[in-house]
């Protein structure tokens, strides 16, 4: 019996944030990127080839991405790399991330308006 829980719904696009950031450190392949995303997060996220090679197809159509076949360890592979559109989203998804990471902690923090008064 299979008992891995799967990510939270509220992590949608979070993978798309850490693929760019890993990326902008490096280019790397799609298993690659599984392989990274999981290390980075102390083995707190993982996120499946499934959810990641979709991600990299979209953002390569969008010219976020750039790909190039090349020769990894002996086997050929699609490297992936950032592009100057994909820095410039990467930047507007850092920031966008930040907001909404302020704004959720504010509210379970108990923010001067987390509970509204009984009038």
């Amino acid at each position: 019996m299979n008992t891995k829980k799967s990510n939270p719904p509220y992590l949608n696009g979070v993978p798309e944030l850490l693929i760019l950031h890993l990326l902008d450190e490096r280019p790397m392949y799609g298993y690659e990127l599984v392989q990274a995303i999981r290390v980075a997060s102390g083995e707190r996220l993982e996120f499946g080839e499934g959810c990641i090679y979709p991600i990299l197809h979209r953002l390569e159509a969008q010219e976020v991405l750039s790909s190039r076949r090349e020769a990894v360890a002996g086997r050929e592979r699609v490297v992936y790399r950032m592009t100057r559109r994909g820095r410039q989203q990467l930047a507007v998804s850092r920031s966008d991330w930040q907001r909404v990471v302020a704004a959720v902690s504010a509210c379970l923090q108990g923010g001067e308006h987390a509970r509204p008064s009984m009038a």
